[in-house]
């Protein structure tokens, strides 16, 4: 009795096992791994290559190309095998998350040694083409994607400089001003350049796209390293200790008040120069008026002497004086002697 009973629970603990067990299923959003007896199914010796990594990583990051279960089943599997099912889709994780303690922000120190508090959020997915990493090279995966992208994150931040600045900076005085002008010009605004380039914090929250570039120029080939890829970083918010926050409105205003007078410095100029383009115009139309009477002479004593000689432009001489003696009260007649004499 006693060993039919212990057949009988030998033979339900089997078909559970091998039967009920075996069959499994894969969903869209996952792929599964099989291993036998802890050895993964494997495309021969087939290495996972990415052309973008160093020949340091090459070397160091060598992982064989698995067998990857897509989606659908059901699948069957023997006892001494065993399922590893991975979420493929995208997910999205903010900054702050930590199951090792409760944070608000992500702290970090800039280039000028200030810390200061960074939101955001990071989008990733795990690698179907490089899955070894990933199920067997990590404990935890999901933490070790904060950890990573974390880290450099904070390392982006501790080395970020404005490409705009240093280009001044790296400028002589002269030869910044030169480069200045035209940028101000092209802007149309006067202000020329911002008196808050070279503040670590300030580059950092008027460069954010540009940090969330280089965080995924970072990460490129995290999903050869580590089975993890970086779908897009989304750095939100930096915010700086309060009496840096201070310091950096004070130069705003101090940046705002010299762009104000340089605005009021340029307009007056620009009247000054438009009124005397004006007096300039009064002054050439004068002129203009003033001997337009004289050419029109000119060009009537040419018509007569060529019509009818030089009697006839004597004549017309002599006819023109007669108004003009009636009005005189004194005539000068020269004869070319040094005296001349008076009638």
């Amino acid at each position: 009795m006693l060993l039919t009973a212990f057949l009988s629970g030998l033979a339900l603990y089997s078909i559970y096992r091998v039967v009920i067990r075996a069959f499994y299923t894969v969903k869209p959003n996952e792929r599964a791994v099989l291993t036998s007896f802890g050895r993964a199914q494997r495309f021969g010796d087939q290495r996972v290559e990415d052309p973008r990594m160093t020949e340091e990583e090459r070397a160091r990051y060598r992982f064989p190309r698995l067998h990857v279960i897509g989606p659908g089943g059901p699948y069957f599997k023997w006892p001494w095998q065993d399922v590893h099912k991975v979420d493929v889709a995208t997910q999205a994780l903010d900054l702050t998350w930590d199951p090792t303690k409760r944070q608000d922000t992500i702290e970090a120190v800039t280039k000028d040694n200030l810390t200061t508090g960074v939101n955001g959020q990071v989008r990733f997915r795990v690698a179907e083409d490089n899955l070894y990493p990933f199920v067997f090279g990590v404990a935890d995966p999901l933490q070790h994607v904060m950890g990573y992208f974390i880290s450099v994150l904070r390392e982006r931040i501790a080395n970020f400089s404005d490409p705009k600045g240093q280009g001044l900076l790296t400028l002589a005085p002269a030869d910044a001003q030169t480069a200045a002008a035209p940028a101000s010009e092209a802007l149309g605004d006067g202000a020329g350049p911002d008196l808050s380039e070279g503040v670590s914090i300030n580059d950092l929250r008027k460069n954010l796209p540009l940090l969330n570039a280089f965080m995924e120029q970072q990460c490129l080939t995290t999903g050869s390293r580590y089975g993890i890829e970086l779908e897009a970083a989304l750095i939100t918010q930096i915010d700086p200790p309060l009496e840096v926050d201070r310091a950096l409105s004070a130069i705003n205003s101090t940046r705002n008040q010299v762009a104000a007078d340089i605005s009021t410095a340029r307009a007056d100029a620009e009247q000054q120069i438009t009124m005397s383009k004006r007096a300039v115009d009064i002054a050439t139309n004068t002129a203009q008026a003033e001997v337009a009477p004289l050419k029109e002479l000119a060009q009537t004593l040419v018509g007569i002497k060529g019509e009818g000689g030089s009697a006839a432009l004597a004549a017309y001489v002599r006819n023109m004086r007669i108004p003009l003696l009636r009005r005189a009260r004194r005539i000068v007649q020269t004869t070319g002697n040094p005296t001349p004499n008076r009638t």
